[in-house]
């Protein structure tokens, strides 16, 4: 196994998964077989990454987070505490659905907030941004702000987490890095 990264000695790492360089592991945090965990990743305290999961480089997943199987999450992506992730549609303790497993897209530099909570199947668009509590049940557009539940998008993100408020042409300033982005029909994109 890789040792180029590290890992708490309370947690529990599978034979099968490969970890990648600089990712660090904490307390009683468990990676089952067949993850792969890319570069500089932090898997915080009381995690499960189920079999077969993939997480991009620079992914940062908080406490108490569990991610099934069928769950990928790109690059720089933000799990925040205690969200969910679920793999069933409809679950019965008494029927085995483990041939049903949803794909859950989690596209590059997403954020979810603490205590969402993410039905399976759904893809969450580049940069965006699911607000705490909140529980998404359909595909999330990128740099889209969405709440509530079930969800509902109440607005656009910039990609250094700013909300962006668009002027008469559609255009909008992220305060804080200064990128521009315009307003197309329902759909956002950055141009400078």
């Amino acid at each position: 196994m890789n040792n180029n990264f590290f890992a708490h000695e309370t947690a529990v790492i599978d034979d099968g998964s490969i970890i990648g360089k600089g990712t660090k592991v904490w307390h009683f945090s468990h990676i089952m077989t067949g993850c792969a965990i890319g570069e500089n990743c932090n898997i915080g305290q009381n995690v499960v990454v189920s079999p077969g999961v993939t997480l991009g480089k620079n992914v940062k997943v908080q406490n108490n987070v569990s991610i099934y199987t069928g769950v990928i999450c790109e690059d720089d992506v933000f799990l925040g505490p205690s969200m969910v992730f679920t793999n069933v549609i409809n679950p019965r303790s008494a029927v085995n659905r483990k041939s049903e497993y949803m794909k859950t897209l989690v596209k590059r530099s997403a954020t979810i907030g603490a205590n969402a909570t993410i039905v399976c199947g759904v893809t969450l668009g580049e940069f965006s941004f699911v607000g705490a509590g909140t529980v998404v049940t359909k595909d999330v557009k990128p740099y889209a702000l969405v709440v509530g539940n079930p969800s509902r998008q109440i607005g656009w993100m910039s990609e250094y987490g700013h909300r962006l408020e668009f002027d008469e042409k559609n255009i909008a300033v992220c305060p804080e890095s200064g990128q521009k982005y315009k307003l197309e029909g329902d759909n956002v994109f950055r141009f400078e």
